[in-house]
C-alpha cells in the first residue's frame, strides 16, 4: 500500500505493508480524503496536541498515538470496500460509503489517522468498523461525500451554540471550519450570517457557502456590520474559527454585552484573555469539538440533498505522492481552501 507519512515533522511518501482486516473490521480503499487543518497543525505541534488531549482526559485520541513514531493521517473520507473481516455482514466488496474515522480493536476504539498502528486516509488502504460506514444517498458524488466530516464539525458548532432566527451570526475566520459553520447556518435557515476574513478568496467562498455579508477586518468592523443588520440590541453569536493566540480576548473586547462566543478554531499555544471583560459584559464563552453520529448523518444528507454545495469548497486534488506539496500549498489562503487526496490519481 502507498501512504503519505508524518515522520519527525516532515511529510514523506513510501510503500507500506498491505493491511488485513481483523474480526469485525472492514478493509477499504479511500476514494477521497480531505486535508484537514488539524492535520496541518499536527505536523508542527503533535506533542502539544497529545499533551493537551491527555490533560483533558480524551483517551480515544491519545490511545496509540506517539508523536515520535510514524503516523499516516487523514480522517475526512469516502471509501470503497475491498475486504471483509470475519463476522462482518450486510456489506459487500465494492460498496461505497462516507466514513467516520472509527475502528474497534481488541484494545478499544481508536481513530485511524491519529494512531501509529492504523493508518488514515492519506493511503491506499485503511481499516474501519462497519458502524463507521454510511451509504452515500441520492447519487451524491463519492468524492464530495468525503466532505461529510468537516461539514459535521460545522454543524456541531452551530448546534452547540444558542443561535436562533432572530440573532445575527458572526463567523470570524473563513477557512474550512468557518466555511463549514457558514454552510450549517445557511442550511438551518439563519437569515443574517456575516463573515470576516482577511483573504479575498475565502471571503468569496464564504458568500458562495451562504454568508449574506462579508467583511475585511483590515478595513471594516464585523460589529458595525452586526449593528447595520440587526436591531442593535439582540446580542449576536460569534463563532471563532481562527484559533490564534489573542483572538478570544479580541472578540470579548469587541462583542456586544450578553453575546455568546463559540470557539471552534484550535489554538495550539497557550493563550490569555481577561475574564473581567466577560464579567462586565456578561458574555457566554463555549468551546466545541467534533460531531455526533447523528450530526455526521445529517451532514451527509445536507450534501446529498443539495442543502450544501460541497463542490464550492474543493480547490484541488492530489495523489498520495502529492500530499507533501499539498500541505505546503495550504499555507497560502489565496491558493487553496480544501484539497482532496485521491489515491487513484
Amino acid at each position: 500500500m502507498r501512504a503519505a507519512i508524518l515522520r519527525a515533522g516532515q511529510m514523506v511518501v513510501e510503500d507500506l505493508d498491505d493491511l488485513t482486516p481483523g474480526a469485525g473490521q472492514v478493509l477499504v480503499e479511500p476514494i477521497a480524503c480531505g486535508i484537514c487543518g488539524s492535520d496541518l497543525h499536527t505536523v508542527d505541534h503533535a506533542h502539544d496536541l497529545v499533551a493537551a488531549a491527555e490533560a483533558a482526559g480524551v483517551v480515544t485520541f491519545t490511545r496509540g498515538f506517539d508523536p515520535d513514531q510514524d503516523l499516516v493521517m487523514g480522517h475526512e473520507l469516502s471509501c470503497r470496500v475491498i475486504g471483509l473481516g470475519a463476522g462482518v455482514t450486510g456489506i459487500a466488496e465494492g460498496d461505497e460509503f462516507a466514513a467516520m474515522p472509527l475502528l474497534e480493536t481488541p484494545d478499544g476504539r481508536v481513530v485511524p489517522g491519529y494512531n501509529n498502528r492504523f493508518p488514515g486516509g492519506y493511503s491506499s488502504q485503511m481499516l474501519l468498523s462497519p458502524a463507521a460506514l454510511l451509504p452515500i444517498p441520492n447519487g451524491l458524488d463519492p468524492e464530495l461525500a468525503a466532505l461529510t466530516e468537516p461539514m459535521a464539525v460545522g454543524l456541531h458548532a452551530v448546534n452547540e451554540s444558542s443561535i436562533t432566527p432572530d440573532r445575527v451570526a458572526l463567523v470570524v475566520g473563513t477557512g474550512p471550519v468557518g466555511l463549514a459553520i457558514i454552510a450549517a447556518l445557511a442550511a438551518a435557515g439563519i437569515e443574517a450570517i456575516i463573515a470576516a476574513d482577511f483573504s479575498p478568496t475565502r471571503r468569496g467562498v464564504a458568500t458562495q457557502m451562504g454568508a449574506h455579508q462579508v467583511v475585511d477586518p483590515a478595513t471594516d468592523s464585523i460589529i458595525d456590520a452586526w449593528r447595520a443588520a440587526s436591531d442593535g440590541i439582540t446580542p449576536p453569536v460569534l463563532y471563532d474559527a481562527v484559533g490564534v493566540p489573542g483572538m478570544i480576548d479580541q472578540l470579548m473586547v469587541q462583542a456586544p454585552p450578553r453575546s455568546e462566543i463559540l470557539v471552534a478554531g484550535v489554538c495550539i499555544p497557550p493563550d490569555n484573555f481577561r475574564p473581567s471583560i466577560g464579567i462586565y459584559k456578561q458574555l457566554s464563552l463555549r468551546f466545541v469539538l467534533g460531531w455526533s453520529a447523528e450530526e455526521f448523518g445529517q451532514s451527509l444528507h445536507n450534501l446529498a440533498d443539495g442543502h450544501i454545495d460541497g463542490s464550492k469548497l474543493v480547490t484541488g486534488h492530489v495523489s498520495i505522492d502529492g500530499v507533501p506539496q499539498a500541505f505546503r500549498d495550504l499555507g497560502d489562503p489565496e491558493q487553496h481552501v480544501k484539497i482532496l487526496v485521491r489515491p487513484d490519481l
